[in-house]
């Protein structure tokens, strides 16, 4: 998860549309997939060859193209040629850093978002970038890891024939999809609520210097799922207005719904930001009161011993005439007085409530 990422070299100087993987270029290699359907049949199969996405350009299905892996730029560029999308909209495809953010074009929308989940084995947020070009009848998915997607359960609703998917065209499994990368935002914000959760139980019982540096890594992990977020807001807002010939009006009731999902992940965030301050506020108040605890003990222990000092301090004086040096009863009742004012003394404090 990177939040202020730097700009990528390797694009410095380039002419504009140059086809240049700016991601992790240790990834496996590009893998393509075709799902076609329509209400009465179905065809899902991998592709080899380029050339046969063609035959699914002008079909009467809807065809949802799924590209898994960016780093064969020669395959993603012969794709663009195909249905005749823009260089700079592949050179964004391939630029991965973008901010989400869609464009209208005559014969498709081009969309860009983050899908966010949790690693399997550790619990930091995994975040890649995921770009759609929606044509009249076709979906096209970029993903950056071919090991990863939150699409399974829409592969299951086509195969399954569940639902609307398979009656409604293009722009309806352009929502699917987006809804299912949001429906997977509510999981980890879930997570980071359980993170708050037990880091408030740990400030209230036992605060410790590692408890700060958790609230600030959920700080960090809420200021990018924000950052990631907020964009979205004005993205599904413009598809929802957007006079597009691409989008149906009955299509558009799923966006306002897309939309009200947007608000309430902002809202969370907003009120999990407000807490994560609140805990900060609150270790402070209790590392203080916690010092301050400390000094009144210590504050009490000096008060009930200067008097006990300072009668000790008389009888350690080494004056040859002092009337109870010779006394047989002096050792015992100084050691006596001593007691009772140390006693009075905390009496005095347990009447005044100081301890």
């Amino acid at each position: 998860m990177d939040i202020f990422p730097d700009q990528d070299s390797k694009t410095v100087g380039l002419p504009p549309g140059t086809l240049v993987y700016t991601g992790d270029s240790t990834k496996a290699g590009t893998k393509i997939t075709i799902i076609d359907y329509n209400p009465e049949c179905l065809d899902e199969s991998p592709i080899d060859d380029i050339s046969k996405c063609k035959f699914f350009k002008d079909r009467n299905t809807v065809t949802w193209l799924n590209v898994d892996g960016l780093t064969d730029t020669e395959k993603l560029g012969f794709i663009g040629e195909i249905f005749g999308i823009h260089p700079l909209t592949m050179e964004d495809i391939l630029h991965t850093d973008q901010r989400p953010k869609v464009e209208f074009f005559d014969d498709y929308i081009f969309v860009v978002m983050k899908m966010i989940y949790r690693a399997k084995k550790r619990s930091d947020i995994i975040s890649e970038q995921v770009s759609f070009i929606i044509g009249t009848n076709f979906v096209i998915s970029f993903q950056e890891n071919p090991d990863e997607d939150v699409f399974e359960g829409i592969r299951e609703r086509i195969r399954n024939n569940k639902g609307r998917i398979r009656k409604l065209g293009s722009d309806y499994l352009a929502y699917a999809l987006m809804d299912a990368i949001l429906d997977n935002y509510f999981i980890v914000l879930e997570r980071e609520g359980d993170k708050i959760e037990e880091i408030e139980e740990e400030l209230i019982s036992d605060p410790m210097p590692r408890t700060v540096k958790r609230v600030y890594n959920v700080k960090r992990e809420l200021l990018y799922l924000r950052k990631v977020t907020w964009p979205l807001r004005e993205l599904i807002s413009m598809l929802q207005k957007e006079e597009s010939k691409l989008i149906r009006k009955d299509t558009r009731i799923y966006l306002r719904d897309l939309y009200d999902h947007i608000i309430q992940l902002l809202d969370t965030i907003e009120t999990y930001r407000e807490m994560t301050t609140s805990m900060l506020e609150l270790y402070i108040s209790n590392m203080s009161h916690k010092m301050n605890e400390i000094m009144k003990v210590l504050t009490i222990i000096a008060t009930i011993f200067m008097p006990l000092t300072f009668v000790a301090g008389i009888y350690g004086m080494n004056f040859k005439h002092m009337p109870e040096l010779e006394w047989y009863f002096g050792y015992p009742l100084s050691l006596l007085l001593m007691g009772g004012v140390s006693l009075g003394m905390l009496i005095y404090f347990r009447r005044k409530k100081w301890i």
